[in-house]
């Protein structure tokens, strides 16, 4: 009885620790953040250079060749003319010759169907894209909440002379985001994105390389997006940028 009656009130304080450990680890990052002087640098370079870029490509339009593969057979490509529009995300405005007529017998129940599944399968790849797109595009903002909040790691990375920031909760809660940023020209080099889409089981993995518009901002030249559930690959190719 008196081992029964001794546990009970230790619930309470087992809770109350429970409750109070997420709590001191918060604060703990958060004074890390305040305390590190070279993290704050590498997250101020890397903001600033993901709104300077942001600003700039405003001023451009280029051509991005997009392919859809499941399995790894490509279902289909398509190539649209892109530019930001005023809400900042990318308009794209198609430059294909447009869809071959079907057949009679492809206008059958048969036919019906596979639109059907061609439909779905075109549906999650423009939201594997449009997520992409987000990461692509890094917001300030959100860095610097990341930062303030503990979610960035820093350290160097695998090539000579580049930093690597590691931030979780960036976009998603549970998400991963890895930026490889090189100091000396202050500009991102490629970023790893371990994500979901509306669920946390459809997971998304995300790569994305930078290349340097001639006497310009860098660019995401090259954006890979694989839904780890549907095996399906988005493939976006960026490239012919000019200023408008």
């Amino acid at each position: 009885m008196r081992n029964t009656t001794s546990c009970r009130k230790l619930l309470p304080v087992i809770a109350g620790i429970a409750v109070a450990i997420p709590a001191m680890a918060t604060l703990l990052s958060v004074q890390v953040w305040a305390q590190d002087p070279q993290m704050q640098q590498k997250v101020a370079a890397l903001k600033e250079s993901a709104a300077a870029n942001k600003q700039a490509m405003g001023q451009y339009t280029w051509v991005q060749q997009e392919t859809v593969a499941l399995k790894g057979q490509v279902k289909k490509q398509s190539v649209f003319q892109v530019r930001i529009g005023p809400d900042g995300k990318p308009q794209k405005t198609p430059l294909d010759a447009g869809a071959k007529p079907q057949s009679e017998k492809e206008r059958g129940i048969k036919g019906k169907i596979k639109e059907k599944k061609l439909g779905e399968l075109e549906d999650y790849a423009k939201s594997l894209g449009a997520l992409a797109q987000q990461y692509a595009q890094p917001e300030p903002g959100r860095v610097q909440e990341a930062a303030q909040a503990g979610n960035v790691l820093t350290g160097p990375a695998a090539v000579p002379g580049m930093t690597q920031l590691v931030i979780q909760n960036y976009l998603k809660t549970g998400d991963k985001v890895t930026f490889v940023f090189d100091q000396q020209q202050k500009a991102i080099r490629s970023i790893q994105v371990n994500s979901y889409l509306q669920d946390p089981s459809d997971k998304a993995t995300i790569a994305i390389e930078f290349a340097q518009v001639p006497n310009g901002p860098t660019h995401a030249s090259l954006i890979t997006v694989n839904g780890v559930s549907k095996q399906l690959t988005v493939t976006l190719k960026n490239s012919d940028y000019r200023k408008l």
